[in-house]
């Protein structure tokens, strides 16, 4: 089974970005996953959505093609988001604009907040209100939340470090159950994104 991790920060050597690195750390210490990548927004490697898109552009296409099959390979996800102004970054938003139900569809996913100060709730909800109805990806009912993410899980304090890292590695054990579930979904022959394209 392989897990993505797309941490949603633009910008370089961010806290999302080092936090990520972090939770696939532990993937790896948990032996959770065969294959564990990090997808990282940082300096806004794609576009902005655009509706030639769906015209079959050739630029896009080349663009898009390695990353699709990538993100189909996957078997669930953890989508690790900084709080901007109590809000998602545009280039998160602008991802599940680009990638959709077949890339996404019916696969778990772990939200992962991330607050310089004591928030990160806004992140959590605005991801579970907006980003899946047409992508068809299924957010666990686990989220965490990283605050003070600049003193987080680097050894500044080591016991708001354990307990934190013990409830990322029971959600990370969640999501891991949850991607055998979901796989035997994706295969019942159920799914239908063919006549039932969008989420209502």
């Amino acid at each position: 089974m392989k897990l993505t991790i797309i941490t949603g920060s633009h910008r370089r050597e961010s806290q999302s970005e080092r936090i990520g690195h972090v939770l696939s750390e532990r993937v790896a210490a948990l032996g959770l996953f065969d294959e564990c990548e990090v997808f990282s927004l940082s300096g806004n490697p794609l576009p902005l959505w655009d509706e030639v898109i769906f015209s079959g552009d050739e630029q896009w296409k080349a663009l898009l093609s390695p990353l699709k099959q990538k993100l189909r390979e996957s078997d669930a996800f953890v989508v690790v988001s900084p709080e901007w102004n109590g809000m998602v970054p545009s280039a998160l938003k602008n991802f599940f604009l680009l990638f959709g139900a077949l890339e996404l569809g019916h696969k778990p996913a772990l939200i992962t907040a991330v607050s310089s100060g004591q928030g990160g709730s806004y992140p959590v909800a605005e991801l579970r209100m907006s980003s899946y109805k047409n992508a068809r990806l299924c957010f666990i009912p686990e989220h965490l939340i990283v605050r003070g993410v600049e003193s987080a899980l680097n050894g500044e304090d080591p016991a708001a470090d354990a307990l934190l890292q013990d409830r990322a590695d029971y959600a990370l054990k969640l999501l891991g159950e949850y991607s055998k579930a979901l796989r035997q979904v994706r295969a019942s022959g159920v799914v239908d994104h063919k006549t039932f394209r969008n989420g209502m």
